[in-house]
């Protein structure tokens, strides 16, 4: 249900009175500011580190990547004894949220990025960065293999290698062709600045192509036809972003081939958006119906050449459709380093790097993988509730109570979160509602006593609400923010080494496991409307959801700097349209 009086009202008045939007839009993003600002002195504060003492080797971390995850990481870090090496092909940390802005001229490309030097000169610790592409990982003798991205080191050698004393992959993935016939040849990725700025450029050329006098209107049609493959958030939105360039910019400057653009967006699901509420869902279909994208579900691409894409219904029905452009936004796949990696370490039929819950590599102590690389394994009740129950039964009666399982509950809730997700699933308070349910209603009201049998089947359910995290940035910041922060405080916990968590006999490591806590999700929908799916199923439409994630996205840049840019850069196109220029 999405009717909201409050937002009517506030819509309305935007509606009437244009200047108080762009007030508020200023005062919105002023304040997301301020917010940002808080979390940049938090991030970049010592923490009382003490200063390393002379003469005490530094621990090397070298960290891969400067992505979402890397960058948190480093951001995050403020022990003083290491040495952060940070290897990465690209010197700066792009804001790839809005990407899809940068390709039609809403923001610049300069404007979301800030180099990774930048930041790390800002921090407390050693840091060096090399521009160059990691191509094998030795964990034996704790080695990277890199390739210079200047085609030459200081060396005079293209290749060189570094070592480490901790290893951070956060290398990211790439976008997933499924290996169909002539996507790499004939389509756009939007992964990266460069993907974005290519579109942008390519956007510009269909126009100025299609405004050549002697061409047939059939000709303009099939160049101006934008195909979009993949209905999630950044395929949305890039549409959406599409039709408003086009709609509010490129007609006036290109009026002979006004009416000829289009916008076709494929999805192999029944609907878009699959990951939102299904409010979200249906608004978004209508609203793309209403602008007049064509939107296709259960689409599955087939087969890609030069002029035409073939697609298939799930009814079997193949069509070919003409196309000026194509943007592949269908998710992602693992990076080749990552698959050498992976067969290496014993985990080749993977789709991605398994960690435990504290994003160590599966097998290797020293590595750790965070972000679109990596995965993580949770650990299943059902394979240690022997250890669970023993540890549980403090008198050794053979039987568990409510009592004695009370001891234990804080830990496994914290060890295994799913047992806290199946209580909430099933509305049930807490673990004493869920052994009260394992019990057989004899009538009596002797205190609850399971054996090792009854226990394992009041907990035989809990692990089907193990899920795996989305591949977002929201989660590779949290992971970077954790694993920083258990970085930071590695030296202080080294007498303490089985930590918090210590159902599992020995334990495994020193640290709470990592928790991603969902902060809520957007999705951009054109025409000054935003979906905003926010915690406790809270779901808002319109514009005022718009000016949140206004606010939201000034106040999630990394520096000042580029905060001031994309707010700029928002002004610009309120107060003089998109720029259409080539550039």
């Amino acid at each position: 249900m999405r009717s909201f009086s409050f937002y009517e009202r506030f819509s309305r008045a935007f509606h009437d009175h244009p200047s108080l939007s762009r007030i508020l839009v200023i005062s919105t993003i002023s304040g997301g500011g301020l917010i940002a600002y808080s979390e940049a002195n938090a991030s970049y504060g010592t923490n009382g580190v003490a200063p390393v003492e002379t003469g005490t080797r530094k621990k090397k971390v070298l960290l891969l990547g400067t992505g979402w995850a890397g960058t948190s990481f480093l951001k995050n870090l403020n022990n003083a004894s290491y040495e952060v090496q940070v290897i990465s092909p690209r010197n700066y940390f792009a804001f790839t949220p809005l990407l899809p802005s940068v390709t039609c001229g809403t923001v610049e490309a300069r404007s979301i990025v800030e180099p990774i030097r930048n930041i790390g000169r800002k921090k407390s610790i050693d840091m060096s960065y090399l521009e160059a592409e990691c191509f094998k990982i030795d964990p034996q003798s704790k080695k990277v293999y890199c390739r210079s991205k200047q085609g030459l080191d200081s060396n005079g050698k293209k290749e060189f290698s570094v070592d480490y004393d901790y290893l951070v992959i956060a290398t990211g993935a790439q976008s997933n062709t499924f290996n169909i016939p002539g996507v790499e040849e004939n389509c756009h990725f939007l992964k990266e600045v460069e993907d974005a700025q290519g579109i942008r450029r390519n956007v510009i050329d269909s126009f100025e192509k299609a405004n050549i006098p002697e061409l047939s209107d059939e000709e303009r049609k099939r160049i101006l036809h934008f195909v979009v493959v993949g209905g999630g958030p950044t395929g949305v939105e890039f549409a959406a972003e599409l039709h408003d360039f086009v709609n509010e910019d490129l007609v006036k400057l290109y009026p002979r081939v006004k009416g000829l653009a289009r916008i076709t967006l494929l999805e192999a699901a029944d609907h878009i958006l699959t990951m939102f509420d299904k409010r979200i869902t249906e608004f978004a279909e209508e609203k793309f119906k209403r602008d007049g994208i064509d939107v296709k579900l259960g689409s599955m691409v087939t087969k890609v050449n030069d002029k035409e894409i073939s697609a298939k219904t799930k009814g079997g029905e193949v069509s070919s459709i003409p196309y000026g452009m194509i943007v592949w936004s269908t998710g992602i796949g693992t990076r080749p380093v990552i698959r050498e990696f992976m067969k290496q370490i014993g985990q080749g039929n993977r789709r991605a790097l398994a960690t435990d819950e504290w994003l160590r590599v599966e097998g290797c102590d020293n590595i750790y993988a965070l972000g679109d690389c990596a995965t993580i394994n949770q650990r299943k009740v059902m394979e240690d509730v022997s250890a669970i129950f023993k540890k549980a039964d403090k008198d050794n009666s053979g039987t568990l109570t409510v009592k004695e399982f009370q001891g234990v509950i804080d830990d496994i809730c914290v060890r295994y979160p799913q047992v806290e997700l199946y209580l909430k699933s099933k509305r049930m308070r807490d673990i004493a509602d869920l052994l009260k349910q394992a019990q057989a209603d004899d009538g009596s009201k002797k205190p609850i006593e399971l054996n090792i049998e009854e226990f394992k089947s009041a907990l035989s359910q809990v692990d089907s609400e193990v899920k795996f995290l989305p591949a977002t940035a929201q989660v590779a910041a949290q992971q970077g923010s954790y694993l920083a922060t258990c970085f930071n405080r590695m030296d202080e916990c080294e007498n303490n080494p089985q930590g918090p968590i210590r159902i599992r006999g020995e334990g495994r490591h020193r640290f709470r496991p990592f928790r991603y806590r969902h902060l809520g999700q957007f999705a951009p929908l054109g025409g000054e409307q935003t979906a905003a799916q926010l915690p406790g199923d809270w779901v808002s439409i319109g514009q005022t959801s718009q000016w949140l994630w206004y606010s939201v996205y000034a106040s999630k840049q990394v520096s000042w700097r580029t905060r001031v840019l994309v707010v700029s850069d928002w002004m610009r196109r309120f107060i003089f349209g998109r720029d259409s220029s080539r550039i």
